[in-house]
């Protein structure tokens, strides 16, 4: 019989301490990695000896809470029943877009769509645009901002004979910044509910 050239490795055989050691080395490079994160990806390289400057700060978006928004409620508060935010503007501040509308006790109160900002230094919320008026009589439903655009299903009425409880009609709605203003377009789709 002829003896191996290499002795038995004294770790050939898997005991409990061995375990544990395999575990807390994997711990260890999994709590590592987590802190160590590559910087983002870009999808275009700069060019050799062109001064490539860093994105401006996270801004975060202005919030609802303490606004003083346009509605007459009379003894009931102004409540915010949807909100989205997104970049409407392209300058690299998000915007928050609220709809909103009195907290009434009874039928379906009109709903105003308003665009909220602040300032590059991040003050305080500040209301700009108003992009659906309460005193239009709309329900504001199925909303979203998509592609810098804020996008909006608006139920009202083809006469003021139509009682609030009832809209018949359903309008798509898209706004959109363009030369310093919202522009609304899809006012033509009206149609019947």
């Amino acid at each position: 019989m002829q003896h191996p050239a290499v002795p038995e490795l004294a770790h050939t055989q898997t005991r409990p301490i061995h375990w544990v050691a395999t575990a807390t080395a994997v711990a260890g490079v999994v709590a590592l990695s987590s802190v160590a994160q590559p910087g983002s990806a870009t999808a275009a390289q700069s060019a050799t000896g062109t001064r490539t400057e860093s994105a401006p700060a996270a801004v975060a978006p202005p919030g609802t809470t303490g606004v003083d928004f346009p509605l007459d409620c009379g003894p009931v508060k102004a409540v915010v029943v949807k909100k989205a935010t997104g970049d409407l503007d392209g300058d690299g501040r998000p915007e928050t877009v609220a709809v909103v509308h009195c907290d009434a006790p009874m039928g379906t109160p009109p709903d105003g769509v308003y665009v909220l900002t602040r300032s590059a230094a991040g003050g305080s919320p500040r209301l700009v645009a108003t992009l659906v008026d309460p005193k239009d009589r709309l329900t504001v439903t199925d909303f979203a901002i998509h592609a810098r655009a804020v996008d909006a299903t608006l139920l009202g009425y083809s006469t003021p004979d139509v009682p609030s409880c009832c809209p018949d009609l359903k309008t798509p709605a898209t706004w959109q910044w363009k030369d310093g203003a919202f522009v609304r377009s899809g006012q033509a789709g009206a149609h019947g509910v």
